[in-house]
């Protein structure tokens, strides 16, 4: 049957796939799946569950803040949520001994009104501002991740997998079939459980960095394609495990090596006639399609820390390593932070090439479009392209985690359009977040400061 739309649509899916359990699921600011693991007579009978508001207000530590403006929007006395399934979400557990479904939930407070800070409210709250335009985004995400050998010291450097051939990758196999081949077992199983679970996955390849590889997804809807990125990064770590390897979608897991990226295609259609609002009558681009552009480059940098959300993401985000540095945009050229793919005129896009693989897929999918529809609805012209190297014009945006914060904090357009409650969750965790990595001395601190200062 096709995807469920309703709660009957979803208990015939339950019965037809003889689902025992129930993994109700709901993605943090993290993009940790966080949630309750129900019989199926359970989950029936409640068609939901309740969880404190702050799980999903909540780092990747797992530690909140003891006072400030976090708890102007999070209750101080720690009250639930209400939250239920979305029937179109329902996926099965490919991996799961007894037939297992796994569901993602939206929050909602006690008044019935989507809890503002849960990362996929705020992306259905970007998409309603396209609905009221009468606009439908479309989205199609190209995520990297790395397969290294397990590591179970965090004190140790990573190190690429062993593949069928008895070795580990030692030089760069950019596209190459073979180096893909090497772990044919492991992706087998991946596309398997794809399969399994509907996931609308397209091309494999291995990227530049040893063990690096992408997968890309074909178009869609950006609520639909951010559950899909979700439910893939935990099937690939699952996956990864039962073939003795880990997969990490850490934006920089190894030094020396190239970062790991989500790009995400884009573009906007017209409801109403079905028509790419990027490229004018005649083939050629339109107002629209400059207005896009010049809104991402007008916010993108103000909103880094969005899609950069961890000390390692800048890391990432350096010259000459495949990442950009800047908001220069161009026609197919890679060194850009927005690039425009060749393409045919009813399929013109627009590439966000800034997107960590480490963003939480809701969060990213919010930001840049909402970058873009502030382009379009403020008519905001882009600089002239980029037609060379942009990797030779100065870095435009933030280097670190504490900096990138600030510029977010001062960018009150985009408080409007994701939501002032999110703007301050977020931020008053990233703080937490930095501020604890700051306690820690780094080996480069202790090798080259130590004796020498």
């Amino acid at each position: 049957m096709s995807s469920p739309q309703t709660f009957n649509d979803l208990e015939q899916w339950l019965n037809q796939h003889r689902v025992t359990e129930v993994e109700c699921l709901v993605p943090d600011l993290t993009g940790v799946a966080r949630g309750k693991i129900l019989p199926r007579e359970k989950f029936t009978e409640d068609r939901g569950m309740r969880l404190p508001q702050g799980i999903v207000g909540m780092g990747v530590t797992g530690e909140f803040p003891e006072s400030g403006p976090y708890y102007d929007v999070v209750d101080p006395t720690d009250r639930d949520m209400q939250l239920r399934p979305d029937p179109s979400t329902v996926r099965i557990v490919p991996w799961a001994v007894d037939p297992t479904a796994q569901v993602v939930h939206d929050c909602f407070d006690h008044q019935g009104k989507l809890v503002p800070f849960a990362p996929r409210s705020v992306l259905r709250r970007i998409c309603d501002l396209f609905d009221a335009e009468g606009w439908e985004p479309v989205v199609a995400p190209e995520l990297e991740f790395y397969l290294t050998a397990r590591n179970t010291d965090p004190n140790t450097l990573l190190k690429p997998p062993i593949g069928r051939s008895g070795r580990a990758e030692t030089s760069r196999q950019a596209y190459s079939i073979d180096a893909v081949n090497e772990f044919d077992p492991l992706f087998e199983e991946i596309y398997d459980y794809c399969d399994k679970m509907n996931l609308n996955v397209d091309t494999l390849i291995h990227e530049v960095g040893a063990g690096q590889m992408e997968i890309n997804f074909f178009h869609a809807h950006p609520l639909g394609l951010a559950d899909e990125v979700f439910f893939f990064k935990r099937t690939v770590r699952e996956a990864a495990l039962r073939h003795d390897m880990y997969a990490t979608f850490m934006a920089k897991p190894i030094a020396g090596e190239p970062g790991s990226a989500m790009h995400v295609h884009q573009s906007i259609v017209d409801k109403a006639t079905g028509k790419n609002i990027f490229s004018n009558p005649d083939g050629s681009p339109s107002e629209a399609f400059y207005h896009y552009i010049g809104g991402l480059q007008r916010y993108i940098p103000a909103a880094m820390v969005l899609v950069a959300p961890y000390v390692n993401s800048y890391r990432r985000l350096s010259r000459h390593t495949a990442a950009p540095i800047n908001i220069e945009w161009g026609h197919d050229n890679r060194t850009v932070g927005i690039r425009s793919p060749i393409s045919t005129p009813a399929a013109r896009r627009i590439e966000n090439r800034v997107i960590g693989a480490d963003a939480n897929p809701y969060v990213a999918m919010a930001m840049t479009l909402a970058c873009g529809y502030l382009g379009m609805k403020n008519k905001i012209k882009p600089k002239s392209e980029m037609k060379g190297d942009a990797y030779l014009s100065p870095y435009a945006l933030p280097r670190s985690l504490g900096e990138a914060l600030d510029w977010l904090r001062r960018e009150t357009d985009l408080h409007e359009v994701l939501g002032k409650e999110f703007v301050t969750i977020y931020t008053e965790i990233k703080e937490l977040e930095f501020e604890e990595f700051m306690k820690v001395i780094s080996p480069w601190e202790r090798e080259h400061l130590l004796l020498h200062v």
